[in-house]
């Protein structure tokens, strides 16, 4: 976020993430949504983003595992195949209560790593506050063999939409750098 804005707070949404039933995107984008209006509701002014990210594979969502064990599980399950990530990203001015949202897909093609790879990578702890257990901006961009869609979006909050929802509600954003 500081890419495209550096002056902003983070603020805690306390909102239950579980996932409306229905199709997906408008289900994140939906979460993404309450979150935002509920931080809007306790700050009464400015404009909020809120945003929701999951990773989805043969029509299960992927949450951040559990623990060590659930890491390994989401790894081995995404190895050498392909899946979506999937972020929903709502904007809300607080003070009028005019809002937009939008959901954003990519494709992720995971390589064909080893039992070897996913004990190292799980061993380093970064997998355990990841949804679908991986970050493809950390060491876990080695686990990945190709995408398809908005690298910032697989990383967790697609620029480019969230600079034009922004600029749509007049908050001045930074181009959003070129990937």
């Amino acid at each position: 976020m500081r890419v495209l804005c550096l002056d902003f707070t983070v603020l805690p949404s306390e909102v239950d993430e579980t996932l409306a039933p229905g199709p997906l995107t408008e289900a994140v984008a939906r979460l993404a949504f309450e979150k935002a209006r509920a931080v809007a509701a306790r700050v009464g002014a400015g404009v909020v983003l809120g945003a929701d990210t999951v990773v989805t594979i043969d029509g299960d969502v992927l949450g951040k595992p559990a623990g060590p064990d659930e890491a390994r599980a989401m790894l081995r399950r995404l190895r050498g195949r392909e899946h979506e990530v999937i972020t929903g990203v709502a904007v809300v001015d607080a003070g009028s209560g005019r809002a937009e949202r939008t959901a954003v897909t990519s494709r992720v093609r995971m390589a064909d790593y080893g039992e070897r790879e996913i004990e190292a990578y799980v061993a380093s702890g970064e997998p355990l506050d990841k949804a679908g257990a991986y970050a493809i901006q950390g060491a876990g961009g080695v686990l990945v063999a190709g995408f398809e869609g908005s690298y910032s979006n697989v990383v967790g909050l697609p620029l480019e939409e969230t600079a034009r929802l922004l600029a749509a509600f007049g908050v001045a954003v930074n181009e959003p750098p070129a990937r």
